[in-house]
């Protein structure tokens, strides 16, 4: 499996297949001696498999009670991040794209969604651990920085653009995947917001210290910015302004 990068979906949450037959098997409540009776196989080999061992008919023997429904995750997802859906959101910009950032649009006065771990420098950071929510709490200085989860892009983007619509942060920079199919994107973004296509790849950081390009494009979205900062960006970095 690692060396095809074949993954798989539809089992349960957890970094390796053992772990995600286990959190599987617990969530829907089975324990091991009635798994064992409804698959035919032994208690020692189940408990085998659910600590990375067993046989490849053993295992196919498990999914057919567990997950019937399990298929193979599309390449590009399993690229991105192996484990749960908190890790694939835990990924951070890196201090050299952050950098050309500071350059073109000034100091960040609010993170909205940081993460501790994460190394961008802003004067306010909302901290989920730390009873913190930017999708609840109100934004506040010149410049928000965002860089959002990913399952929740357009829950996010919504928020920037609300709250810079109220005049509680005067612009928004938020880095996110070149996802465009939305009504709101199309209604709503596109006629409000400055957003550049960028070119290449950002190898963004994961809570391991490891980095890894994304494996879909990326755009920046920009709400309140100046032609001038516009123009700096294009300066450092390699992308195109969409007219609006």
């Amino acid at each position: 499996m690692t060396a095809l990068e074949f993954r798989l979906t539809g089992i349960g949450p957890g970094r390796t297949l053992a772990e995600q037959f286990r959190a599987r098997r617990l969530k829907r409540g089975m324990a091991l001696d009635a798994l064992a009776v409804r698959t035919g196989l032994t208690h020692k080999t189940i408990s085998n498999i659910e600590k990375g061992g067993g046989s490849i008919a053993s295992l196919m023997r498990l999914m057919e009670a567990l997950a019937p429904q399990a298929k193979r995750r599309a390449p590009e997802r399993a690229y991105w991040g192996q484990g749960d859906k908190e890790d694939r959101d835990s990924r951070f910009t890196p201090p050299e794209f952050m950098n050309n950032i500071y350059a073109a649009f000034g100091s960040v006065d609010i993170d909205p969604c940081a993460h501790r771990l994460s190394p961008v420098v802003a004067k306010r950071r909302i901290l989920l651990n730390e009873g913190g929510d930017g999708l609840i709490d109100d934004w506040s200085g010149r410049l928000a920085f965002v860089n959002p989860p990913f399952s929740a892009q357009l829950k996010w983007l919504q928020r920037a653009h609300e709250q810079w619509r109220l005049g509680n942060v005067e612009a928004v920079v938020c880095l996110v995947p070149a996802r465009t199919d939305s009504a709101w994107f199309h209604d709503t973004l596109t006629q409000d917001a400055d957003i550049c296509l960028l070119r290449g790849r950002v190898r963004f950081l994961d809570s391991r210290g490891g980095a890894q390009p994304t494996p879909f494009s990326l755009m920046l979205v920009a709400l309140g910015v100046t032609a001038k900062e516009k123009a700096a960006w294009s300066d450092l970095v390699s992308g195109y302004w969409l007219a609006r």
